[in-house]
């Protein structure tokens, strides 16, 4: 019997989440040093023209400088503290982005929305493998992000079910030390 390996467990959650409507695209094909990056550098963990795009068509009644007010709000976080920037995103994430902008000569103030929680149709679902993530000098990998609008929400660690080491217990400890060398990802993070 062949040995199942961590890599046969990735290739097995990434056909059953393309089985749910995913859309999957390798890590390293979307990477910024590749021939179609996704992003600008290593250091950017949202799939930006995923993300504007989403902004753009969940909003399309908001004013183009508004829409992009609100991908600026949710690109900066201030605190130094994991907890609080990821607190902040979800209230963004779950209330809408407060935006002011004029109409008709007077200001008006609204919410951009980043996901579509009634009609989840509207939003674009990616998986992506082996998604490199450099901060503070720190290359990290984890095995799978899902991405909801290009938004990474869902960080995934597997490990090999044949290796006795491998227990939910390393598996925790990886994340969190993800958590601690690219904080930047966990922001986004909702699972």
């Amino acid at each position: 019997m062949p040995k199942i390996t961590e890599s046969a467990v990735e290739d097995l959650a990434i056909q059953s989440l393309e089985e749910q409507g995913y859309t999957y695209l390798p890590g390293p094909e979307i990477a910024p040093d590749s021939e179609t990056p996704m992003r600008g550098s290593f250091e950017e963990v949202l799939l930006l023209e995923k993300f504007t795009a989403a902004i753009d068509r969940l909003n399309s009644t908001i004013p183009p400088a508004a829409r992009a007010d609100a991908l600026k709000q949710i690109q900066r976080f201030h605190s130094p503290e994991l907890i609080t920037n990821n607190e902040a995103f979800h209230r963004l994430l779950t209330e809408g982005i407060n935006v002011t902008y004029q109409k008709d000569g007077n200001p008006r103030g609204d919410y951009v929305w980043l996901i579509d929680f009634n009609n989840p149709e509207n939003n674009e679902f990616t998986v992506v493998n082996q998604f490199t993530v450099i901060e503070n000098g720190i290359n990290k990998r984890p095995d799978i992000i899902l991405f909801v609008n290009g938004l990474p929400l869902v960080v995934i660690e597997l490990k090999s079910p044949v290796d006795e080491n491998a227990t939910i217990k390393s598996a925790f400890k990886q994340i969190q030390t993800y958590k601690a060398l690219i904080p930047t990802l966990f922001h986004y993070n909702g699972l």
